[in-house]
């Protein structure tokens, strides 16, 4: 299991000579290879990792000034361009694509001197809530490799919880950081919608996408948030960020007002996860938070309207690939209608072509009003209710997912199960607002409680998540 400082003392160490950037590089890669089995990596980038922190370590030898996370290592989920390496989303329609541009989030950890060791595993396209949806391999959760670690970004919430880095990035667009922190032992965070930039990022639906990070606290969180953040001329939906410092994250429970929702705690949630929550409750009541039951009528409704409104954008967004312009094209075709039937087939997994077919359908003339439109209007009195209900307290807490991670397998033929996985986690992405998960203290399994804020708190729902770290 991990047993990394934190970022921000790791960089220190790096800073001052009293380490290097390459020693850290080589221990990532060292936990990379000890825990091979659990299949959390795509591809590692051992050479230009190496290389990088030589280089790293060479400017600080001369006395030159180098970033604030230094030398420390980090893997991107492989729907992250990065140069290099292959960019494949875990998908084999873009096997053997080779990234021509790099991600502005890359950019910016690199530019501070964080270096990327690996390429995590995740459900293709991050479809999927247990990675068991890659086309390559499923990864195996850290605490009992009989189940799975979540999804979609299950190879990255594996390889923080082994050690394999100190950090990771995720993706989020309907819980595919939070859940996998849940079912994995780390804490996984979603920023407020536009925080950070998706340049460079493989799109799934692009209302409710955001970037992940993962980590083992959630100062590690708020330290790595600190240079990702901030508008993009790259992307249009990029928003201001904060003039404070989000790594400065010291705050104290009392008397934060926190909302408990109500239908969060009911049927279909495992008694493991309603015991976790409820101490989790008696831990904020102890330290001075006010903890009061709220309801958010439409929440029940979310989990349809997501899997209307995502699919719709699926199915737009995987239509560029074709195979003709780059990633998997099937050979000897007929002509440009076979090239784009066979490439397609061949190319999709089963639930990436659910998705598009599900999306497509709902998206067509006579059921756009149906159903897409109906699920919009739905969208929109969510976002009202959540509006209504922050104007009562700050924060809102339930559980990251109804149950404990599950056996390998166990949902693969009920397509219906496995989307339940993501109940707790989609109003929060529909309504673009900032969550994150943050493990309970329990016996076995591990289990995450949920933490939503208003948009643009990001340091303050940090913060509050913090404080809860020190008093659990």
């Amino acid at each position: 299991m991990s047993d990394w400082l934190l970022i921000r003392e790791l960089a220190k160490q790096v800073q001052s000579g009293s380490t290097t950037a390459l020693s850290l590089v080589q221990k990532s890669l060292s936990n990379i290879n000890k825990y091979k089995d659990h299949k959390a990596i795509i591809v590692t980038l051992e050479d230009s990792a190496i290389k990088k922190a030589k280089e790293l370590d060479l400017q600080i030898k001369d006395g030159k000034k180098v970033g604030e996370l230094a030398g420390v290592p980090f893997i991107a989920k492989d729907n992250y361009l990065v140069f290099g390496s292959e960019t494949t989303a875990a998908s084999n329609i873009l096997k053997g694509f080779t990234a021509p541009y790099q991600s502005t989030v890359i950019e910016r950890l690199e530019a501070a001197g964080a270096i990327c060791v690996a390429k995590a595993n995740l459900d293709a396209f991050a479809h999927g809530g247990s990675t068991e949806n890659s086309d390559f391999f499923t990864t195996k959760n850290p605490q009992d490799k009989s189940r799975v670690p979540g999804g979609s970004s299950g190879g990255s919430a594996t390889s923080v919880v082994l050690g394999m880095a100190p950090f990771a990035l995720g993706t989020d667009t309907g819980g595919s950081s939070r859940q996998p922190a849940s079912f994995s032992g780390c804490v996984g965070y979603k920023p407020t919608y536009g925080l950070m930039s998706r340049w460079g990022i493989v799109a799934m639906a692009s209302s409710t996408d955001t970037v992940g990070i993962l980590a083992n606290n959630t100062q590690d969180v708020a330290t790595v948030l600190q240079v990702m953040a901030g508008k993009d001329s790259y992307d249009s939906t990029t928003v201001e960020r904060s003039k404070d410092n989000y790594a400065n994250i010291k705050t104290s429970l009392k008397g934060k007002r926190i909302g408990l929702i109500k239908e969060q705690m009911g049927n279909g949630v495992e008694k493991e996860v309603l015991d976790s929550v409820n101490n989790a409750v008696n831990t904020f009541k102890k330290a001075g938070a006010q903890v009061t039951e709220v309801s958010l009528p439409s929440l029940p409704l979310s989990l349809a309207v997501y899997y209307i409104v995502v699919p719709a954008e699926i199915s737009s967004n995987l239509s560029r690939y074709d195979g003709q312009k780059y990633g998997y094209s099937a050979p000897d075709s007929k002509d440009i209608t076979d090239s784009y039937n066979e490439s397609r087939s061949i190319g999709f997994g089963k639930e990436a072509k659910r998705r598009i077919m599900i999306g497509t359908y709902v998206l067509s003339s006579g059921y756009y009003d149906a159903y897409y439109k109906k699920a919009q209007t739905v969208r929109t009195k969510l976002i009202n209710e959540f509006n209504d209900i922050f104007s009562k307290v700050d924060f809102l807490i339930g559980p990251t997912a109804p149950t404990v991670a599950f056996k390998i397998g166990q949902n693969a033929a009920d397509p219906l199960q496995m989307y339940l996985s993501d109940v707790m986690t989609v109003g929060a992405s529909l309504v673009g607002i900032p969550a994150i998960s943050v493990p309970t203290k329990v016996k076995g399994l591990p289990v995450g409680i949920q933490i939503m804020a208003p948009q643009h708190k990001d340091k303050e729902l940090l913060a509050v998540a913090s404080a809860f770290e020190e008093a659990r």
